[in-house]
Formats: C-alpha cells, structure tokens, sequence
C-alpha cells in the first residue's frame, strides 16, 4: 500500500511539471500584445516597452520560465497584469466558488447517475431502461449554456411568486454576508501570511464556513444561489455516470458468482448492492474522477450564465486581456487539483479490488 501511494505521487510530479511548461508555453502563444490588449490599441511604442520591461516580457522565453517556477516554489504567482493585484490574493477570492459549484454538480451527478444506472441495469430491455437511457442521452447532448438559461428563466421568472423561487444569480443575496470563522472563534492571523491565506480560503467556501459557525440563514442562502447552477453543469457528468455505471453492472451482473449468489437465496437488494455494485465501482470511480476536469471546463460557462465571480469568469476575461500570469496560475491550480483528484481516485482502488493492493 505504501509503495503503491508513493509510486503514484511521483508520477504525479512529472504531470505537474508538464502542466506549468504547457500552460506558460500556451499562455504565450495566444494571438495578441498584451501591452495593447490592456491599454489599447492607441497605446505608443514608448508606453509598450516600459509596459514589457515591467512585466519581465522582454525577456527571453526561458528565462522568464525559470523566474516564474522560482516564484511558483515560494507560493508567488505573480501579479496581474489587469487588476494590478497580487495572483494569489485573486486566487483565495475565485476559487471557493469554483471549488464549491463543482463540489456540489459532482455529488448531484453521482447522487443522480449511479442509482439511474443500476436502475437500469436491474430492468435491462424493458421500458423504464429504455427511459432512463433516453433521459442520459438528452442529458449528454443539453448544453450548459442553454440549460443555464432555461433554468434561470423557469424558477427566477415564470416562478418567481411561488415558493419554487430561485435566486438566478451570485453567491449571497444583496446584504448578507458570511462572517469568518477565525473572526468568530478569535483567531489571530497576521495578513499576508501562509497561514492568514489558508484560512481566508476556507472561510471564502461559504456553504463549509456558514455551516461550521452556525450562521444557518447565510448556509441556507448560498445553498439556494448554488442550486441553478449546480444542476446545470451536473446534467452531463450524471448522464455520463449514469450509462457508465449500466455498462459496468450489465457486465457485472453476467457473472457466476452473481448467479451463486442468486443461487444462494440471497435478497435482490443484497446482490445488486454488496456483489454486483461493487465489483463494477472501479470503471464507476474512474470515469468520476475524470469528469471533475469536465466541471471545472463547464464553469467557465456557467459561471458567466449565472453571474457567479468564480475561477471560470475571471479566467475567461484574462485570456481576452492577455493577463498571463492570472491564466497561468488559475489554469496550473485547477490542473493540480484534477491530478490530485485523480490521484485520490487512484488510490481508493487500493481499497475497493484487494487484488491491486496484493501487487
């Protein structure tokens, strides 16, 4: 077990570092001056040469690489060319709503697609298979984007004076806030430090801070403004899951050990759930796994839909304004934390299939 754990966080780190020479390699490749990009296009030759020299952007490629992975490995990512803000402090802001709207369309999806799946699989060829197959394969093809706007419009308009009302946009409603937990509790942090980072961090995911402090109007509230958005960007992983969790069941369920089972006297419930299911969780497990990357591609859509001030929106708009160091770290976070993800995945195979831990 431990040999396998740490055979995988070192394949973890050549992943990583190919990550930060794509995304800096990328980043500038894409058409366009930044200098003109952010002070227009009437922007003089003089202004633009202190604009790079300032940035480090008259620098040759490689060096400007090597700066950044040193400021990377001090926890610096740079300041943004557009904001003219420290990347880090961005960061600690955007990333709670990205980490928590994905958080909550991956337990809908899972919570929805799995039990749709074995569902299925139990009633294979008969008409409730055929309408739950159905359903995903609609759920596979709805795009976010129309989705998104659908959902706004049913429960924010045409519902809006019954008790179905749901907020269309941001994270609170106008007026609330939700107050930190180390200034509920009394901790002393010194800003600026690793420690005042972190924990600015945890206080920003609002449904977790609201809940640990008790300020349950702030948690039912955010709870709300998460729900649209929420389903929205769940609809493909959950149908996904779904058809991958009939495949991997129907391929199960085949089994002569199941018909042992069945051979055995053994309840339905209890052979569905305890020999089939898990059996067919590894290829489950994977395909979840994968598409976390999907949720955080399909924030950026929806974040802008419905208004929310997430990694998705900001990421969008530093790419339009040519703010590399905001596209570098937003897109390097969001890449580590889908290699830890995975790596997490990884490791609970160890777990599920006793076989994998005996190599």
């Amino acid at each position: 077990m431990l040999q396998y754990t740490i055979r995988r966080l070192l394949l973890a780190i050549p992943v990583l570092l190919g990550i930060l020479i794509v995304t800096f390699a990328l980043a500038r490749l894409i058409p366009g001056d930044p200098c003109k990009a952010m002070l227009g296009e009437k922007a003089t030759a003089d202004v633009c040469e202190r604009f790079t020299i300032q940035y480090g952007l008259d620098k040759p490629i490689y060096v400007q690489f090597f700066i950044y992975m040193k400021d990377i490995l001090r926890g610096d990512f740079g300041t943004s060319i557009r904001f003219a803000r420290p990347v880090t402090i961005i960061l600690i802001e955007r990333l709670p709503m990205t980490v928590e709207l994905g958080f909550s369309a991956l337990l809908i999806a899972v919570a929805i697609g799995v039990p749709a799946g074995i569902f299925a699989s139990i009633k294979r060829n008969t008409f409730a298979d055929v309408i739950t197959m159905v359903g995903a394969n609609i759920g596979v093809s709805m795009p976010v984007y129309w989705l998104g706007l659908m959902l706004a419009y049913i429960f924010a308009l045409t519902l809006k004076d019954t008790p179905f009302w749901l907020p269309p946009t941001g994270r609170l409603t106008a007026g609330m806030t939700s107050i930190p937990f180390y200034q509920l509790w009394n901790i002393s942090v010194l800003k600026g430090t690793v420690q005042y980072h972190i924990l600015e961090f945890i206080a920003n995911l609002y449904v977790f801070n609201s809940f640990i402090t008790g300020q349950w109007n702030v948690l039912l509230d955010a709870i709300k403004h998460l729900i649209l958005p929420s389903v929205a960007l769940s609809t493909i992983p959950m149908a996904i899951i779904a058809r991958m969790t009939r495949s991997s069941m129907l391929e199960v369920l085949k089994q002569d050990y199941i018909r042992t089972a069945r051979a055995k006297g053994l309840t339905q419930r209890v052979v569905v759930l305890k020999h089939a299911l898990r059996n067919a969780m590894l290829p489950i497990i994977t395909i979840i796994g994968l598409e976390v990357g999907h949720l955080f591609a399909g924030a950026v859509l929806t974040e802008s839909i419905f208004g929310l001030a997430g990694v998705g929106r900001i990421l969008f708009e530093a790419i339009t304004a040519r703010d590399f160091p905001i596209i570098q770290a937003f897109t390097v976070v969001i890449a580590a934390l889908y290699v830890l993800v995975n790596l997490v995945v990884d490791l609970s195979y160890v777990f599920i299939d006793p076989r994998i831990r005996l190599e």
